[in-house]
Protein backbone atom coordinates (compact mmCIF):
# COMPACT_ATOMS: atom_id res chain seq x y z
CA UNK A 1 0.00 0.00 0.00
CA UNK A 2 2.48 2.68 1.00
CA UNK A 3 4.86 1.68 -1.76
CA UNK A 4 1.10 2.42 -4.42
CA UNK A 5 1.13 5.80 -2.54
CA UNK A 6 4.40 6.62 -3.52
CA UNK A 7 4.81 5.99 -6.54
CA UNK A 8 1.00 7.61 -7.15
CA UNK A 9 2.95 10.74 -5.94
CA UNK A 10 5.43 10.77 -8.97
CA UNK A 11 2.91 11.70 -10.63
CA UNK A 12 1.32 14.55 -8.62
CA UNK A 13 2.45 17.96 -9.66
CA UNK A 14 1.35 19.64 -6.83
CA UNK A 15 3.20 16.99 -4.56
CA UNK A 16 5.88 17.71 -6.58
CA UNK A 17 6.08 21.32 -5.97
CA UNK A 18 6.21 21.04 -2.80
CA UNK A 19 8.65 18.43 -2.34
CA UNK A 20 11.15 19.74 -4.64
CA UNK A 21 11.25 23.31 -2.47
CA UNK A 22 12.50 21.65 0.94
CA UNK A 23 16.28 21.38 1.60
CA UNK A 24 15.80 18.29 3.14
CA UNK A 25 13.81 16.50 -0.04
CA UNK A 26 17.33 18.24 -2.28
CA UNK A 27 19.17 16.41 0.47
CA UNK A 28 17.98 13.26 0.12
CA UNK A 29 17.98 13.32 -3.53
CA UNK A 30 21.77 13.47 -3.17
CA UNK A 31 22.04 9.89 -2.10
CA UNK A 32 20.64 8.75 -5.14
CA UNK A 33 21.57 11.49 -7.93
CA UNK A 34 24.71 12.93 -8.29
CA UNK A 35 23.94 16.34 -9.04
CA UNK A 36 22.08 18.59 -11.52
CA UNK A 37 24.92 19.35 -14.02
CA UNK A 38 26.62 17.34 -16.25
CA UNK A 39 30.06 18.11 -14.13
CA UNK A 40 29.06 16.91 -11.01
CA UNK A 41 28.31 13.34 -13.11
CA UNK A 42 31.39 13.11 -14.62
CA UNK A 43 32.07 14.15 -11.07
CA UNK A 44 30.74 11.46 -9.94
CA UNK A 45 31.67 9.25 -12.82
CA UNK A 46 35.61 9.86 -12.11
CA UNK A 47 35.13 8.46 -8.23
CA UNK A 48 33.77 5.55 -9.26
CA UNK A 49 36.48 4.61 -11.63
CA UNK A 50 38.74 5.29 -9.47
CA UNK A 51 37.54 2.00 -7.38
CA UNK A 52 37.32 0.27 -10.18
CA UNK A 53 33.58 0.50 -10.91
CA UNK A 54 32.16 1.68 -14.30
CA UNK A 55 28.94 3.96 -14.85
CA UNK A 56 26.09 4.38 -16.86
CA UNK A 57 25.10 7.78 -16.90
CA UNK A 58 21.42 8.99 -17.29
CA UNK A 59 20.36 12.80 -17.56
CA UNK A 60 16.77 12.72 -15.67
CA UNK A 61 13.90 13.53 -17.15
CA UNK A 62 10.51 11.73 -19.29
CA UNK A 63 7.88 12.34 -21.16
CA UNK A 64 8.96 15.49 -22.26
CA UNK A 65 5.93 18.15 -23.39
CA UNK A 66 6.75 19.01 -27.03
CA UNK A 67 9.26 16.96 -29.84
CA UNK A 68 11.62 20.67 -29.63
CA UNK A 69 12.48 19.25 -25.66
CA UNK A 70 12.99 15.57 -27.03
CA UNK A 71 15.19 17.14 -29.70
CA UNK A 72 17.68 19.18 -27.21
CA UNK A 73 17.80 15.88 -25.25
CA UNK A 74 18.71 13.96 -27.42
CA UNK A 75 21.99 17.05 -28.38
CA UNK A 76 22.42 16.63 -24.45
CA UNK A 77 23.27 12.81 -25.04
CA UNK A 78 25.23 13.26 -27.88
CA UNK A 79 27.46 15.93 -25.78
CA UNK A 80 27.46 13.69 -23.06
CA UNK A 81 29.23 10.87 -24.94
CA UNK A 82 31.65 12.98 -26.52
CA UNK A 83 32.80 14.58 -22.82
CA UNK A 84 32.73 11.21 -21.96
CA UNK A 85 35.33 9.96 -24.80
CA UNK A 86 37.36 13.17 -24.54
CA UNK A 87 37.99 12.03 -20.66
CA UNK A 88 38.45 8.41 -21.64
CA UNK A 89 36.11 7.22 -18.72
CA UNK A 90 34.86 3.84 -18.93
CA UNK A 91 30.91 4.85 -19.00
CA UNK A 92 27.84 5.17 -21.39
CA UNK A 93 24.46 6.17 -21.47
CA UNK A 94 21.41 5.48 -20.58
CA UNK A 95 18.36 6.82 -22.17
CA UNK A 96 14.35 7.15 -21.61
CA UNK A 97 12.56 6.82 -24.59
CA UNK A 98 9.91 9.24 -23.02
CA UNK A 99 12.33 11.45 -22.90
CA UNK A 100 13.30 11.37 -26.76
CA UNK A 101 10.03 11.95 -27.92
CA UNK A 102 8.17 8.83 -27.77
CA UNK A 103 4.76 10.42 -26.58
CA UNK A 104 4.61 12.46 -29.70
CA UNK A 105 5.51 9.91 -32.28
CA UNK A 106 7.56 6.35 -33.02
CA UNK A 107 8.69 8.11 -36.06
CA UNK A 108 10.80 11.16 -34.17
CA UNK A 109 11.38 8.98 -31.28
CA UNK A 110 13.38 6.87 -33.68
CA UNK A 111 15.09 9.33 -35.28
CA UNK A 112 16.36 11.07 -31.95
CA UNK A 113 17.57 7.63 -30.94
CA UNK A 114 19.47 6.68 -33.63
CA UNK A 115 21.08 10.19 -33.53
CA UNK A 116 22.39 8.81 -29.84
CA UNK A 117 23.27 4.97 -30.44
CA UNK A 118 25.08 6.59 -33.82
CA UNK A 119 27.35 9.15 -31.54
CA UNK A 120 28.13 6.25 -29.49
CA UNK A 121 29.11 4.12 -31.95
CA UNK A 122 31.47 6.51 -33.75
CA UNK A 123 33.29 6.85 -30.43
CA UNK A 124 32.81 3.17 -29.63
CA UNK A 125 30.93 4.02 -27.03
CA UNK A 126 27.16 2.04 -25.86
CA UNK A 127 23.46 3.40 -25.05
CA UNK A 128 21.58 1.41 -22.64
CA UNK A 129 17.66 1.95 -23.34
CA UNK A 130 15.79 2.40 -20.13
CA UNK A 131 12.95 0.48 -19.50
CA UNK A 132 9.26 2.40 -18.41
CA UNK A 133 6.38 1.46 -17.85
CA UNK A 134 4.04 -1.22 -19.34
CA UNK A 135 2.42 0.79 -21.72
CA UNK A 136 5.95 1.72 -23.46
CA UNK A 137 6.94 -1.99 -23.23
CA UNK A 138 6.19 -2.87 -26.41
CA UNK A 139 6.94 0.31 -28.53
CA UNK A 140 10.35 0.40 -26.62
CA UNK A 141 11.28 -3.24 -27.25
CA UNK A 142 10.44 -2.82 -31.55
CA UNK A 143 12.24 0.71 -31.32
CA UNK A 144 14.86 -1.09 -29.82
CA UNK A 145 14.95 -3.77 -32.52
CA UNK A 146 15.00 -1.48 -35.44
CA UNK A 147 18.54 0.46 -34.06
CA UNK A 148 20.05 -3.28 -32.99
CA UNK A 149 19.79 -4.13 -36.49
CA UNK A 150 22.07 -1.44 -37.75
CA UNK A 151 24.24 -0.89 -34.89
CA UNK A 152 24.18 -4.41 -32.94
CA UNK A 153 27.24 -3.76 -30.48
CA UNK A 154 26.50 -0.03 -29.25
CA UNK A 155 22.66 -0.50 -27.84
CA UNK A 156 21.12 -2.39 -25.78
CA UNK A 157 17.84 -2.69 -23.46
CA UNK A 158 16.33 -3.37 -20.07
CA UNK A 159 13.96 -5.47 -19.28
CA UNK A 160 11.55 -5.76 -16.21
CA UNK A 161 11.44 -9.47 -14.09
CA UNK A 162 7.84 -8.35 -12.64
CA UNK A 163 6.01 -8.12 -15.86
CA UNK A 164 4.29 -11.51 -16.89
CA UNK A 165 5.74 -10.83 -20.59
CA UNK A 166 9.22 -10.78 -19.59
CA UNK A 167 10.12 -14.35 -20.07
CA UNK A 168 9.21 -14.00 -23.77
CA UNK A 169 10.41 -10.94 -24.11
CA UNK A 170 13.69 -11.74 -22.65
CA UNK A 171 13.53 -15.30 -25.61
CA UNK A 172 13.18 -12.43 -28.12
CA UNK A 173 16.13 -10.57 -27.33
CA UNK A 174 18.38 -13.29 -27.08
CA UNK A 175 17.45 -14.44 -30.80
CA UNK A 176 18.50 -11.32 -31.43
CA UNK A 177 22.03 -11.10 -29.96
CA UNK A 178 20.92 -8.78 -27.76
CA UNK A 179 22.74 -6.62 -24.80
CA UNK A 180 20.42 -7.05 -21.72
CA UNK A 181 19.79 -5.15 -18.48
CA UNK A 182 17.78 -7.30 -15.98
CA UNK A 183 15.90 -5.78 -13.02
CA UNK A 184 13.26 -6.05 -10.95
CA UNK A 185 10.97 -3.40 -12.01
CA UNK A 186 10.40 0.00 -10.62
CA UNK A 187 6.85 1.50 -11.64
CA UNK A 188 3.43 1.17 -10.27
CA UNK A 189 1.10 -1.92 -12.41
CA UNK A 190 -1.44 -3.77 -12.33
CA UNK A 191 -2.04 -7.12 -11.20
CA UNK A 192 -2.95 -8.25 -14.95
CA UNK A 193 0.54 -7.02 -16.04
CA UNK A 194 2.85 -7.58 -13.49
CA UNK A 195 3.75 -9.47 -9.99
CA UNK A 196 2.97 -7.54 -6.74
CA UNK A 197 4.30 -9.39 -4.06
CA UNK A 198 8.49 -8.85 -3.51
CA UNK A 199 8.63 -12.72 -2.94
CA UNK A 200 7.16 -13.30 -6.58
CA UNK A 201 9.31 -10.81 -8.48
CA UNK A 202 12.17 -12.15 -6.44
CA UNK A 203 11.47 -15.92 -7.98
CA UNK A 204 10.36 -14.37 -11.36
CA UNK A 205 13.73 -12.17 -11.58
CA UNK A 206 15.39 -16.51 -11.63
CA UNK A 207 14.50 -17.47 -14.65
CA UNK A 208 15.56 -14.86 -17.01
CA UNK A 209 18.60 -13.95 -15.24
CA UNK A 210 19.62 -17.73 -15.95
CA UNK A 211 18.79 -17.52 -19.36
CA UNK A 212 21.09 -14.49 -19.76
CA UNK A 213 24.05 -15.88 -18.13
CA UNK A 214 23.71 -18.77 -20.07
CA UNK A 215 23.56 -17.18 -23.61
CA UNK A 216 23.40 -13.72 -23.37
CA UNK A 217 25.91 -11.01 -24.75
CA UNK A 218 27.61 -9.54 -21.70
CA UNK A 219 24.58 -9.48 -19.87
CA UNK A 220 24.06 -7.50 -16.63
CA UNK A 221 22.30 -8.00 -13.57
CA UNK A 222 20.95 -5.14 -11.66
CA UNK A 223 20.45 -5.74 -8.52
CA UNK A 224 21.34 -5.35 -5.21
CA UNK A 225 19.70 -8.36 -3.33
CA UNK A 226 22.47 -10.71 -2.33
CA UNK A 227 20.57 -13.95 -2.55
CA UNK A 228 20.24 -13.43 -6.13
CA UNK A 229 23.84 -12.28 -6.44
CA UNK A 230 25.08 -15.60 -4.62
CA UNK A 231 22.79 -17.13 -6.97
CA UNK A 232 24.11 -15.43 -10.25
CA UNK A 233 27.36 -16.16 -9.43
CA UNK A 234 26.86 -19.95 -8.97
CA UNK A 235 25.29 -19.73 -12.71
CA UNK A 236 28.14 -18.28 -14.31
CA UNK A 237 30.03 -20.92 -12.82
CA UNK A 238 28.25 -23.56 -13.53
CA UNK A 239 28.01 -21.92 -17.39
CA UNK A 240 31.29 -21.44 -17.39
CA UNK A 241 31.26 -18.29 -17.94
CA UNK A 242 33.92 -15.78 -16.77
CA UNK A 243 33.91 -12.96 -14.25
CA UNK A 244 34.59 -10.39 -16.90
CA UNK A 245 31.88 -11.68 -19.35
CA UNK A 246 28.89 -10.20 -17.43
CA UNK A 247 28.37 -7.69 -14.95
CA UNK A 248 26.65 -6.90 -12.14
CA UNK A 249 24.92 -3.31 -11.93
CA UNK A 250 23.53 -1.32 -9.25
CA UNK A 251 22.33 2.12 -8.32
CA UNK A 252 24.21 5.22 -7.62
CA UNK A 253 24.20 5.72 -3.57
CA UNK A 254 23.02 2.24 -2.94
CA UNK A 255 24.79 -0.69 -1.44
CA UNK A 256 28.92 0.86 -1.89
CA UNK A 257 30.07 -1.89 -0.01
CA UNK A 258 28.69 -4.49 -1.60
CA UNK A 259 29.81 -3.04 -5.22
CA UNK A 260 33.37 -3.07 -3.55
CA UNK A 261 33.39 -6.53 -2.44
CA UNK A 262 32.22 -7.38 -6.05
CA UNK A 263 34.68 -6.13 -7.36
CA UNK A 264 37.40 -6.95 -4.71
CA UNK A 265 36.23 -10.84 -5.82
CA UNK A 266 37.10 -9.64 -9.58
CA UNK A 267 33.33 -9.25 -11.11
CA UNK A 268 32.91 -6.15 -12.69
CA UNK A 269 30.39 -3.62 -11.78
CA UNK A 270 28.87 -0.67 -12.91
CA UNK A 271 26.70 2.12 -11.32
CA UNK A 272 23.69 3.94 -12.54
CA UNK A 273 24.73 7.70 -12.09
CA UNK A 274 21.53 9.38 -12.91
CA UNK A 275 21.61 13.49 -12.50
CA UNK A 276 19.78 16.76 -14.04
CA UNK A 277 17.40 18.53 -12.43
CA UNK A 278 14.35 16.51 -13.32
CA UNK A 279 15.08 14.36 -10.39
CA UNK A 280 11.43 14.02 -8.32
CA UNK A 281 10.07 11.00 -10.25
CA UNK A 282 13.31 8.90 -9.71
CA UNK A 283 13.94 9.95 -6.06
CA UNK A 284 9.62 8.75 -5.48
CA UNK A 285 10.85 5.46 -6.88
CA UNK A 286 13.72 4.67 -4.72
CA UNK A 287 11.44 5.46 -1.73
CA UNK A 288 8.98 3.61 -3.30
CA UNK A 289 11.59 0.48 -2.85
CA UNK A 290 12.72 1.41 0.50
CA UNK A 291 10.47 2.94 3.37
CA UNK A 292 13.49 3.20 5.36
CA UNK A 293 14.58 6.40 3.31
CA UNK A 294 11.01 7.58 3.75
CA UNK A 295 11.38 7.73 7.19
CA UNK A 296 14.79 9.44 6.80
CA UNK A 297 13.06 12.32 4.88
CA UNK A 298 10.41 12.23 7.31
CA UNK A 299 12.09 13.01 10.27
CA UNK A 300 14.46 15.51 7.90
CA UNK A 301 11.24 17.66 6.74
CA UNK A 302 9.82 17.77 10.26
CA UNK A 303 13.34 19.22 12.05
CA UNK A 304 13.24 21.58 8.83
CA UNK A 305 10.23 23.33 9.64
CA UNK A 306 10.81 23.02 13.28
CA UNK A 307 13.68 25.34 12.49
CA UNK A 308 12.21 27.31 10.28
CA UNK A 309 9.71 28.21 13.24
CA UNK A 310 12.35 28.93 15.46
CA UNK A 311 13.79 31.41 12.85
CA UNK A 312 10.07 33.09 12.03
CA UNK A 313 9.15 33.51 16.15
Amino acid sequence: MLREVLLQLAERSDVRDFIVTHRATRDLARRFVAGETLDDALHATRSLSAKGVRAILNHLGERVASLEEARRAAEDYRRLIERLHAEGLEAHVAVKLTQLGLDHGVDACAHHLEAVVAAAAEVGSFVAIDMENSRYTQATLDLFETVCRRHPTHVGVCVQAYLHRTARDVERLLRLGARVRLCKGAYLEPPAVALQRKEDVDEQFRRPMALLIERGACPAIATHDERLIAEAKLLARAFKRSADSFEFQMLYGVRRDLQQALRRAGYRVRVYVPYGREWYPYLTRRLAERPANLLFLMRALWAESRRNGRSAA
